[in-house]
């Protein structure tokens, strides 16, 4: 993914640190808001992973982080729930005017209950997710253990979470205890989608059973099996992203129908995957770990074959029903293997090796056998096949 970064002013006037991630190649199908948990970051690798995923199925995501949480201004206890809600909805604007207004709301832990909160006070947003979210924001008065009395009675504590030190004000106390979540929840009015790990020792799972419970539908529910609180395994982190993004797709507003015959293949800075653009499709090449990659997606050469797989197999299906032939299906089974050019009769290339394809063909159908030999000379007259044998010219030229 492609990632930039931002700043915004909240309402308040403290500059917010963001980052905005895109598909690494053609313009994003939506963007997506994320909200991160009660003391968290944007750059907590959780978060990051979400959002890689998110983009590899074309949603662009922008994350940010709270006033006093990473690298933006503002002072951490002087914020609460209701101006965490609010800074949702100054993001939301700010993205609106930077790239394109959210379409998907995402938030973890407490950043779900914010998201929930949120999702009803942005007209843009037609979806929302939750991980791990508590069905009630004072739900996380329970991190602080008996420092709750303290805060209560002194105006303010300094309460160790994930081993650093925060100071809670009363006001922060009051303010998860006023919000009504259960009416907010209620009347969200968006697609609601609620992800929870069933062992979840940070918020229970019966917070997503109330949750679920006050939501009306459209709404969903998935269960993260073993997954902790935070995601810390990268399989679960980018499981929530991916399925959050096919979830959503559902519930976007259309996307413009983008036609283009130019294929945008794109590398970055490490590794051979690439990601490549084809008529609105995102795909991933790269090569087998025994060779250096990653093994992500099929190499250069399994998508030439797919090409002229997918080719013949078109150009079969055509003919057989132009003809009114019973062709049922056709599968192709393709392989690609250089050949020395002396274990090959009649091979008039100077070249010691030689690419060989071979292509064979599983044509199901009440075919008589005429039926099926002219099938396979047809094969040998799809486009995909002709410009392989043909002179092939590639012309290379530098863009600025």
């Amino acid at each position: 993914m492609i990632s930039q970064t931002l700043r915004f002013d909240n309402t308040a006037g403290q500059s917010l640190a963001a980052v905005l991630d895109t598909p690494p190649v053609g313009r994003p199908r939506a963007y997506a808001l994320f909200a991160h948990c009660f003391t968290c970051g944007k750059d907590l690798k959780a978060v990051q992973n979400i959002a890689t995923a998110l983009t590899e199925r074309g949603v662009g995501v922008l994350r940010f982080d709270f006033p006093g949480l990473g690298a933006s201004g503002g002072a951490f206890e002087d914020s609460t729930f209701s101006t965490n809600v609010q800074d949702l909805v100054d993001a939301a604007g700010f993205l609106a005017e930077t790239a394109e207004a959210p379409q998907i709301l995402i938030g973890h832990s407490l950043g779900g209950a914010a998201a929930i909160r949120a999702g009803g006070l942005i007209d843009s947003v037609r979806a929302v997710a939750t991980v791990g979210a508590p069905a009630d924001p004072e739900h996380v008065a329970h991190l602080f253990g008996n420092r709750v009395e303290e805060i209560r009675e002194k105006g303010e504590a300094i309460v160790k979470l994930a081993n650093r030190g925060f100071t809670i004000r009363r006001e922060f106390l009051e303010d998860i205890e006023s919000v009504s979540m259960e009416e907010a929840t209620r009347r969200l009015g968006k697609a609601l989608l609620v992800m929870h790990s069933p062992v979840d020792r940070i918020v229970g799972i019966d917070n997503a059973a109330a949750i679920y419970e006050r939501a009306r539908h459209p709404k969903s529910f998935l269960s993260l099996d073993d997954a902790d609180h935070l995601l810390t395994r990268e399989a679960d982190s980018r499981y929530v992203g991916h399925t959050i993004a096919t979830w959503a797709e559902r519930y976007l507003e259309p996307a413009a129908e983008e036609e283009s015959e130019e294929v945008v293949a794109r590398i970055g800075k490490r590794g051979f995957d690439t990601d490549i653009l084809a008529r609105g499709a995102v795909l991933v090449a790269d090569e087998p770990v025994s060779v250096g990659g990653g093994g992500e997606g099929p190499t250069p050469y399994d998508l030439l074959l797919a090409a002229l797989g997918a080719c013949t197999a078109m150009t079969l299906r055509m003919y057989a029903d132009h003809k009114g032939w019973p062709l049922d299906s056709a599968e192709l089974r393709l392989r690609h293997e250089k050949v020395h050019g002396e274990d090959r009769e009649a091979c008039e290339s100077e070249n010691r090796w030689i690419d060989v394809i071979e292509r064979v063909l599983l044509l199901e159908g009440n075919l008589d056998e005429t039926q099926r030999s002219r099938l396979v000379e047809i094969a040998e007259k799809c486009p995909v096949h002709r410009t392989l044998e043909s002179a092939v010219s590639v012309r290379t030229r530098l863009e600025d």
